[in-house]
């Protein structure tokens, strides 16, 4: 009896002992990563496409490309087109100093009879002189009078000329800047074009955003695909996540910013251990998820959070692990 006595004695001591045993963990969740799904920005036949399941791609790499032999046609089209728009336009700026080298050569014309005019006056001068003297017959003044009369003719006659090609020069003037300003025009809407074509060529590149890990392919080498068509999924694996669940008693011990240890669960007792941060706590509560224990099992609002970890290689998406804070 008093064998039995002491028996009982130590159970309810181990019973008391097991009962105040401090838990592991605090808190339990699974392992996730960024991750994101790489679409198609152009509509074509997938020329080249070298993308394996588990591998991993530097941030910028060029995976693949889309057929592009449409656009680089279109736009070596709208370079002809303007290559003949800037034939055009040195063609009216020709016109334009053409004509305004003829109005130099009026106006050196004009210069030039102006000069003559001059020349002869002085001569009638000289003449008006000598037959007042009876030097000379009165029938060489006359000449001279009238060779002057022909000369201010002609000036008039070239100013004339000067007048009308001022006019026909303002007006081609004005209807060569119209032109010329079309051509810009339509230049300056090529040359959007050609950047909207640039753009959409260089949307044929299948680049990865940054490092990771390709999780999932969804097409294939050869393949039509159009704009928004899913090509592949990767997630940076490198730095990864748990995210737990916290009652609202466990709230007033953790806050963002807080180092706390993530145990990576490998069954069967197996574990490993890596220093986290806390980067996340969520400001609204939720129903326990099913398949998440808490620190209490009875609490049926919880509150999500994230903790940060540098991944090893050993830490897979979707893999169970534990939280000390």
């Amino acid at each position: 009896m008093k064998k039995l006595t002491i028996m009982a004695s130590m159970a309810l001591l181990v019973m008391t002992a097991c009962s105040k045993k401090e838990k592991a963990y605090d808190a339990t969740g699974t392992f996730e990563a960024t991750e994101v799904t790489i679409s198609a920005k152009a509509t074509g036949e997938l020329k080249s496409f070298d993308v394996t399941e588990g591998q991993t791609i530097e941030g910028g790499t060029q995976v693949g490309r889309i057929d592009t032999y449409q656009l680089v046609l279109k736009k070596q089209q709208l370079e002809t087109q303007r290559g003949q728009l800037a034939a055009s336009k040195r063609q009216l700026s020709s016109n334009r100093s053409a004509a305004s080298s003829q109005q130099l050569d009026l106006n050196k014309q004009l210069s030039s009879i102006q000069q003559q005019i001059a020349n002869a006056q002085r001569e009638r001068q000289r003449y008006a002189e000598l037959v007042k003297d009876g030097a000379v017959p009165r029938k060489q003044l006359d000449d001279i009078d009238n060779q002057i009369k022909v000369l201010k003719r002609q000036l008039e006659a070239t100013r004339d000329q000067i007048r009308s090609a001022n006019a026909a020069l303002a007006e081609q003037g004005k209807g060569i800047g119209a032109q010329m300003d079309g051509i810009d025009s339509q230049v300056a809407g090529i040359d959007a074009q050609q950047r909207q074509l640039d753009d959409q060529i260089a949307n044929a590149d299948i680049v990865a955003p940054y490092k990771g890990t390709v999780l999932e392919k969804y097409v294939e080498q050869g393949e039509f695909v159009s704009t928004g068509k899913p090509l592949f999924k990767m997630a940076d694996v490198d730095n990864m996540f748990i995210r737990a669940y916290v009652t609202s008693a466990q709230l007033q011990n953790i806050k963002v910013g807080q180092a706390c240890k993530v145990f990576a669960d490998y069954g069967d007792g197996q574990k490993k251990e890596y220093p986290g941060t806390i980067t996340w706590i969520s400001s609204r509560s939720e129903f326990t998820p099913k398949t998440i224990l808490t620190d209490d099992e009875r609490a049926d609002l919880v509150y999500a959070v994230k903790i940060a970890i540098k991944n090893d290689g050993y830490v897979k998406i979707g893999m169970y692990g534990e939280v000390k804070f």
